[in-house]
Order: structure tokens, then C-alpha cells, then sequence
């Protein structure tokens, strides 16, 4: 069911007057579905993407649940520092209201000054597995007061190897408590865990957004492997306006690209799991703020990249599964905004690029740039990429939009 207004979703007068301070106004339609059911105490089983509005989805009913009794506690899991730090920022902004107090759990910051917080206390934990277990096997913080579990990105939990550390810290809540569980795509994994953690859920499949269709441009740029670094620098030069979250596979990659880049004149920042807490926040910061055009970030970062005014996504090599394109392209075309995806394809990536077309329903327009290609005629390139393909089956809830030809 569509709700046109937070109001019809059985949020209090106060929690909505502070939305729409914030300039929130109308429910997506993950919110419309999630937040009713979850006021109404019921497991929920979500698949949303990023963009979605699944992150007020569910922490609009924890605000006000906890509002309601005080002696409640929440506590959201998410997979990586990035994500737990804009989940952390949401719940601040939206429980101001409330005075609710919120503390973020995460790895590569001082133990000692997370471990003096929580004696003064918090209503909703949101928490790394790594650094929530520490605490936990440590006797530093019990869970047993934890009466709503939230699950977020599971399927990307399952990619980073966390699901025994996440069945360890569930053995630690209330038996009796209320859980979500959201996931961009249901893998048997997945499902697998849902059966586990959640008690005759509602089944929640959401549409990427309730706003007009956002116009999401992918296209490929076929070039030599070892042209890419000069064709990414042109295409910079190119579109000379807007914001570029280029992704690449691997942290050398990321940090010789963004060498190239800066001394090409261009503003950069890099987002990776070698760079301390502090610089990754710094480089989301600039990068948010528009102090740098350009982000590059590996794909441990994907899903922590919560930043509405992205242009362009640019993935540098092809992304070594479909479920990576998607997150990664999730990052541009959202809130309504149009935006582009560009892959540099190399020979070598075509069957992997014609892979993740035939699994997402898309053909790529193949674009060249004047001075760049594989090797191929214009010609050549345009009639391969026309070739029909064949729709393959992909268990998830809702692809990329096929661009405008």
C-alpha cells in the first residue's frame, strides 16, 4: 500500500514535524511498507537497495518505539565504518526530537573512548561484527536489553565472510526481541539466515524510489588495458561538471589512479581499507561537501558511500559480478536526480561486461572517445554490442533501468 504522507504511517506528530524539518516529507515506498508493520512489533524481511530509503525505514520505527518506552534498546548491525557512521548520523538527526542518544561501534577507532561512551549509556547501538563481538567476548557491553535487532546489507555481510561472527552475537540477544533484516538481493544464504533470525516475517520486495524514475545512463567505453588510466583522465576533461565515484578492484589500483588524477590537476580523494578511520572519513567528507570532484573507492566501500549529488559513477575494470555492478551504479541516479554509469572495458572484460548485461536485462550503449578504443572499428564495436542477448535469470528485487538509445 502507498502512503502519500508520513502521518498515515503511525509516526507521532513530533517525529513527523522533525522529518519534515529535515525536508522529509513523503515516504518511499520501502518506508510506506516497513514502517506500519514494524511499529506493529513484526519481523521484517527487506529487499532494498541503497536509495530506497530503507535506513529511515527502519530506524523511524526504533525512534519511536523507543520513545514510547524508554527502557527500550536497538541494536543495527551494518557490514562496513562507513555505512555504521551515516546510519549513526541518521539516527542522531532523526531521534534529536526524542533525545535519544546514539553511538556508532566501529573498528580503527580508539577501543578506550567507545568502551567510556557506552557507560554513559546508548538507546541505539549501531555497530561493525568485528568490534561489537570484541566488546561482547570482552564482557565490555551486554546485549540483553536489545529489544530490536536490525540486520542491514546482509547479502554484502555474507560477501565479507561476517555470518559466524553475526550467529555469535545473536546468541547474546533476547530470544524474545524483534528483528529486521534487509538485504539488497536474497541469495539461498540469505534466506538461509532470514529462516533463522526471524519469526513469520512480512516478505517486503521495494522499488528503488517513490519519486519519478530517475534517468540512469550506463554505458561502456571499449579501450586497451593499458590506455585506461589516460582515457579516465579524458573523460574527467570531458564532463567537465559534476561529481565521479570511480570504483576499482584492488587498494594499488585505487592509489595509483588517484596519483595519475592529481597530477592531471584534479581534486581527488581515495576511500580503501588501507587508509585510517580518520582519512576515510575526511575523504567521504570532501567528497560530500564538493571539496574533491573525485572519489576513488574500492569495492569494500560500495555500500557505505551515502551521497545524493554523485554524477557519475565510473567503474575502472569491469566489476567481478553483477551483484557489484549494481551496488556500484547504485550510487548515482538517486532522490530523483539523473545520472550516469561508464565502464572501461578492456578485450579481456567483454565476456564479464556481456555477463552482467544479460543477467540485468541491459545493453550498454558502446561509446568511444575521439583518440581511444580496443582496437576495433566504431563500426565493429556498435554491431557486437547490438548482437540480441538473452535475458538470464538474476534472484534479485529490482534491476538497473535500461538506458535511453
Amino acid at each position: 500500500m502507498k502512503f502519500s504522507s508520513f502521518n498515515e504511517l503511525g509516526l507521532s506528530a513530533s517525529l513527523v514535524g522533525a522529518l519534515g524539518k529535515l525536508g522529509i516529507t513523503q515516504p518511499t515506498d520501502v518506508q510506506s511498507s516497513v514502517i506500519p508493520a514494524a511499529l506493529a512489533g513484526r519481523d521484517i524481511a527487506a529487499s532494498a537497495e541503497t536509495g530506497s530509503g530503507k535506513t529511515a525505514a527502519f530506524l523511524l520505527p526504533i525512534i519511536e518505539r523507543l520513545m514510547q518506552s524508554r527502557s527500550a534498546r536497538a541494536l543495527v548491525l551494518a557490514p562496513t565504518r562507513e555505512l555504521v557512521l551515516q546510519i549513526e548520523a541518521n539516527a542522531r538527526s532523526y531521534s534529536r526530537v526524542a533525545r535519544l542518544r546514539t553511538l556508532a561501534l566501529v573498528g580503527g577507532e580508539s577501543m578506550t573512548m567507545q568502551i567510556k561512551a557506552l557507560k554513559n549509556g546508548a538507546d541505539i547501538i549501531i555497530a561493525t561484527p568485528g568490534r561489537l563481538n570484541d566488546l561482547v567476548t570482552r564482557r565490555l557491553l551486554t546485549l540483553n536489553a536489545m529489544e530490536i535487532f536490525v540486520l542491514d546489507e546482509a547479502d554484502r555481510m555474507l560477501d565479507m565472510g561476517f555470518f559466524p561472527q553475526v550467529r555469535q552475537l545473536v546468541d547474546h540477544l533476547p530470544k524474545v526481541r524483534q528483528t529486521l533484516l534487509l538485504s539488497a538481493t536474497f541469495s539461498a544464504a540469505v534466506e538461509k539466515l532470514a529462516r533463522e533470525l526471524l519469526v513469520n516475517p512480512l516478505r517486503v520486495i521495494a522499488d528503488r524510489t517513490n519519486t519519478t524514475v530517475a534517468a540512469l545512463t550506463q554505458k561502456a567505453y571499449p579501450v586497451l588495458s593499458s590506455h585506461k588510466e589516460s582515457l579516465l583522465v579524458a573523460l574527467l576533461k570531458h564532463h567537465h561538471q559534476g561529481s565521479f565515484l570511480v570504483f576499482t578492484r584492488t587498494k594499488r589500483v585505487a592509489d595509483r589512479i588517484a596519483q595519475t588524477l592529481a597530477n592531471n590537476n584534479c581534486k581527488v580523494a581515495t576511500l580503501h581499507s588501507d587508509r585510517s578511520q580518520s582519512q576515510r572519513n575526511q575523504a567521504l567528507s570532501s567528497f560530500r561537501d564538493g571539496k574533491v570532484r573525485v572519489l576513488v573507492a574500492t569495492d569494500v566501500a560500495a555500500r557505505g558511500i551515502d551521497v545524493d549529488h554523485v554524477s557519475h559513477v565510473i567503474n575502472y575494470e569491469v566489476p567481478a559480478s553483477v551483484e557489484d555492478y549494481v551496488h556500484r551504479v547504485g550510487r548515482t541516479a538517486r532522490a530523483g536526480r539523473s545520472g550516469a554509469a561508464l565502464t572501461l572495458v578492456s578485450p579481456s572484460e567483454e565476456p564479464a561486461l556481456d555477463s552482467i548485461e544479460r543477467a540485468t536485462g541491459v545493453n550498454m550503449e558502446r561509446s568511444l572517445l575521439q583518440g581511444f578504443s580496443d582496437g576495433r572499428t566504431e563500426q565493429q564495436i556498435k554491431f557486437a554490442a547490438n548482437l540480441p542477448r538473452t535475458v538470464s535469470s538474476f534472484s534479485r528485487s529490482f534491476g538497473p533501468r535500461r538506458a535511453s538509445r
